[in-house]
C-alpha cells in the first residue's frame, strides 16, 4: 500500500443538541463536534411536522425571475 494515502483517524467527542456527549472515531480534524440536529429534535423522530408554504415559494421564484402571472381571464372576456 502507498504511504500517506489515508487520512488520519482520530477520536472525536460529539455533543448532541440535548447536551449528551459521546466519543467516536472520525477523520475530522477537530477534537469536538457540536450537532444541531439529532433524534431528540428532528421532526422525523419526534413526529412534529413542519408545513412548508409552497405558494410563498412559487411567488418568490416568480419575483426572482420576473415571471408575471398572465391569467386566462383575458381570453374569457373576448369570447
Amino acid at each position: 500500500m502507498k504511504k500517506d494515502l489515508h487520512p488520519t483517524y482520530n477520536e472525536v467527542t460529539i455533543q448532541l443538541a440535548d447536551g449528551t456527549e459521546f466519543v467516536t472515531r472520525s477523520t475530522m480534524d477537530r477534537d469536538t463536534y457540536a450537532s444541531e440536529v439529532d433524534s431528540t429534535n428532528h421532526p422525523f423522530y419526534t413526529g412534529r411536522r413542519q408545513f412548508v408554504d409552497t405558494a410563498g415559494r412559487v411567488e418568490k421564484f416568480n419575483r426572482r425571475y420576473g415571471i408575471t402571472d398572465d391569467s386566462d381571464d383575458d381570453e374569457d372576456d373576448d369570447a
